[in-house]
């Protein structure tokens, strides 16, 4: 499935739609060069399910964990992973096969350890069609 989106709210609101209708268990990854709005999808997902404290990127952290909506989400960044066994000492199985919901930006990068069934998402801008233009991708 393809979705263009002409402003950040509406990329909110596409996140928002996902976020509402995610059941537990569900693993997202999130692609997208810097600055096109992968934050502000995050965002979106996470109002979609209830969560109201604020999100940024877990990008020195890894893992921002969210657990005040009707699903936990597991927010990771994994472009500063060196190696497999980083993610191991975090103790990623417990989130990918637990009870909330990941999103994982730079999946790309753990693919050997990602589950065969994962929701891949890409947003990818486009200048020529606007400065908030985007192009999201949503499949398996």
């Amino acid at each position: 499935m393809i979705i263009e989106t002409n402003s950040a709210e509406e990329t909110f609101a596409l996140g928002k739609a996902l976020g509402e209708k995610a059941s537990p268990g569900q693993i997202y990854t999130l692609d997208g060069d810097l600055g096109t709005g992968k934050t502000v999808f995050t965002q979106g997902v996470a109002a979609g399910l209830g969560i109201t404290e604020a999100i940024s990127s877990p990008t020195f952290t890894i893992i921002q964990e969210y657990d005040t909506g009707r699903l936990p989400l597991y927010h990771f960044d994994v472009y500063r992973i060196g190696d497999i066994e980083e993610m191991e000492e975090i103790g990623y199985d417990d989130y990918f096969f637990g009870e909330g919901i990941c999103l994982i930006e730079w999946a790309d990068l753990i693919r050997e350890i990602l589950p065969e069934h994962v929701i891949r998402i890409t947003i990818e801008k486009d200048l020529e069609k606007g400065f908030d233009y985007r192009k999201i991708t949503i499949g398996e």
